[in-house]
């Protein structure tokens, strides 16, 4: 997708603005460019600038200047956001039509909304108000995230088999030990590895380190014996594809979710990304301080990482069982009736 190519120009210095001097990565600037060409095309909708018949991903948006978006009202976005909950195809390739966004997708619009409000007035100076300054964010619905135990875990990684045995648990490894996101794992270069960490290059472009454990060591050191032998279309990756590129998120997913079935789990219930959560919350169950964890997953705020300690329910048990009444029965009543 090249949103240079079918953004207007006020959109456009937007993106590179996010891009280029605030070094948001690629994936993020596409994520703002699909939110707000979504809210444009609503717009021209809901202003009859063309006909209401029109499906929403047939209208152009290159039109969309100045005069059109100062002339936003929060009603018009209210409005906005009344669409993604009762109207808004939730996937436009599913078998059955399914409508509503959940408030965390509606969340995530309404921030990329704000931020190109608060650029046009903070940054570009190009509106004195910002119209959506008041605008409320929907409250999402607390959830805990989904995990496997410590045996479902263990499952998964012997599930493994097939003629891409060694990169195919390499990859579970890093996730399950290191908690890494899908992206960063489908970015780790040959460069990356070293004896005991690998360097890996996070949101926003942003470099950590991770440090390995045996157990992960020894899976990348079998995986690499393989990868040496592999004429590779990309040389610096290192999780290669059948066809020897680069890996892709869909391989991985699809490869998660081979590995979840032979293992015996749920894929529905299951993915990629709760193998990040099951690290972490494996990692909090044996004690690893929730400001470390943070600094291993890459989160820029603590509130992110907090929501793991939640999860394990080990330390409840004991502080309820702490208690100096823990243990406490009450005195047997011997008086006759």
């Amino acid at each position: 997708m090249d949103y240079r190519m079918q953004s207007p120009q006020i959109l456009k210095d937007f993106l590179q603005y996010h891009e280029n001097i605030l070094g948001h990565s690629r994936a993020t600037v596409d994520e703002y460019f699909l939110d707000l060409r979504n809210f444009f095309r609503y717009l021209k909708i809901h202003r009859q600038s063309v006909p209401r018949t029109t499906p929403l991903d047939e209208i152009d948006i290159l039109d969309v200047d100045l005069p059109f978006v100062a002339a936003v009202t929060l009603n018009e976005v209210y409005d906005y956001l009344s669409f993604l909950t009762r109207d808004k195809e939730k996937f436009t390739k599913a078998r059955q039509e399914e409508y509503g966004l959940n408030a965390a997708s509606r969340s995530r619009k309404v921030a990329a909304i704000r931020s190109f409000y608060k650029y046009l007035t903070v940054k570009a100076h190009l509106l004195e108000d910002n119209p959506v300054q008041d605008l409320d964010m929907p409250r999402p619905k607390k959830t805990l995230p989904r995990y496997l135990t410590l045996e479902e875990a263990q499952r998964l990684l012997n599930s493994v088999e097939g003629r891409h045995r060694e990169r195919d648990y390499c990859i579970l490894c890093i996730f399950l030990n290191c908690g890494l996101r899908i992206s960063e794992i489908v970015g780790l270069n040959l460069g990356d590895i070293r004896a005991d960490h690998i360097r890996v290059l996070g949101k926003g472009s942003k470099e950590r380190v991770v440090y390995l454990n045996d157990a992960t060591c020894d899976a990348i050191n079998s995986y690499l014996a393989v990868r040496a032998l592999i004429k590779a279309e990309d040389p610096s990756a290192l999780f290669l594809s059948s066809r020897k590129t680069r890996v892709t998120r869909e391989g991985i997913h699809a490869m998660v979710k081979k590995a979840l079935l032979t293992a015996g789990l749920d894929p529905s219930q299951y993915s990629a990304h709760k193998l990040r959560h099951t690290a972490a919350t494996l990692m909090l169950s044996q004690g690893v301080d929730v400001r470390t964890l943070q600094e291993l997953l890459g989160h820029e705020h603590l509130n992110t990482t907090q929501i793991y300690t939640h999860v394990d329910n080990t330390e409840l048990r004991l502080a309820a069982n702490a208690s100096p009444l823990a243990h406490f029965e009450p005195e047997k009543n011997n008086k006759s009736e």
